[in-house]
């Protein structure tokens, strides 16, 4: 493909022996190629449905902004999240103007970074007593929880801005909350063993937040097992099954399992060595932007 010609002559300047005429040569055909990619994203971004009644205002690590649903709120704007599927999802079940609020940074933990505060204040390990930066440590933590919810708060502050068919008279409702994460609690005994209860704190100090004592939450079970049987194994995909599963959240909140929707195609080539096949595996299962 031309995407897989691109970057093969990208890796190819990486190469100390390549002389000058020939770098020169291989940046103008990268040139060429580029534009080519550029063209054919851009004819797939247009094919895709731009939503009239979902709005979306995003923050994906540095990729912020808002407007109608559409591509472009993934991890760059070229990429979608799952936000788009759920917005158009819901499109289809909702007669009223929706608008989602996406807060997403990777390499984040719920036990750490996103810690809620009925958890109780974030205690250092002994490595981290002994380091230097044990205040700075103490200091950054729940800083994600915090930003989800300044982020959340601007928004409801001016929806207007945000969905021009909101109606001041009308009001609105916090309908809902999806949680989608997992993968970096799964290293550390500590956020393993806690990762039940830390959702459990997440969902009822959400609720106090918007002030919505039954929000309905749907949490995505960690998919990176690939199989039912590798996921039953994971003790942060257990973990989240057995929060929902909490008796007093009976009826409003639900675990979804997403290693049904694993593409065991691309993993394929990521277990054939991605690294060596880095142009195929950008294609069909890179998340990097």
């Amino acid at each position: 493909s031309t995407r897989m010609k691109r970057d093969e002559l990208s890796k190819g300047l990486r190469k100390k022996e390549i002389k000058a005429a020939a770098h020169e040569a291989a940046q103008a055909e990268i040139k060429k190629l580029q534009a080519q990619v550029d063209d054919k994203m851009q004819n797939i971004k247009d094919t895709f449905v731009v939503s009239k009644q979902v709005y979306i205002t995003s923050i994906a690590d540095g990729n912020k902004g808002s407007g109608p649903l559409t591509v472009g709120y993934g991890g760059n704007r070229d990429k979608i999240g799952p936000e788009f599927g759920f917005g158009l999802s819901m499109a289809q079940k909702l007669d009223a103007p929706i608008l989602i609020i996406k807060t997403s940074w990777g390499g984040k933990s719920l036990n750490y970074n996103f810690r809620p505060p009925s958890a109780g204040p974030y205690e250092l390990n002994e490595k981290e007593k002994a380091g230097d930066k044990a205040a700075e440590i103490k200091k950054n933590a729940s800083l994600n929880w915090r930003m989800m919810n300044e982020a959340v708060h601007n928004v409801l502050k001016n929806l207007k801005k945000h969905h021009p068919a909101y109606d001041s008279a009308v009001g609105y409702d916090v309908a809902g909350f999806v949680w989608f994460q997992g993968f970096n609690d799964q290293f550390s005994d500590e956020f393993r063993n806690n990762y039940r209860d830390n959702m459990i704190h997440f969902v009822k100090d959400v609720r106090k937040e918007y002030k919505t004592a039954n929000m309905p939450f749907v949490i995505g079970v960690l998919g990176t097992n690939m199989t039912k049987e590798g996921v039953d194994k994971n003790a942060v995909s257990v973990a989240q099954r057995e929060a929902a599963a909490a008796p007093e959240f009976k009826g409003k909140v639900a675990s979804v399992e997403s290693y049904k929707v694993y593409d065991l195609e691309a993993r394929k080539v990521y277990d054939s060595g991605w690294a060596k096949h880095f142009a195929e595996w950008c294609v069909v299962g890179s998340d990097r932007p």
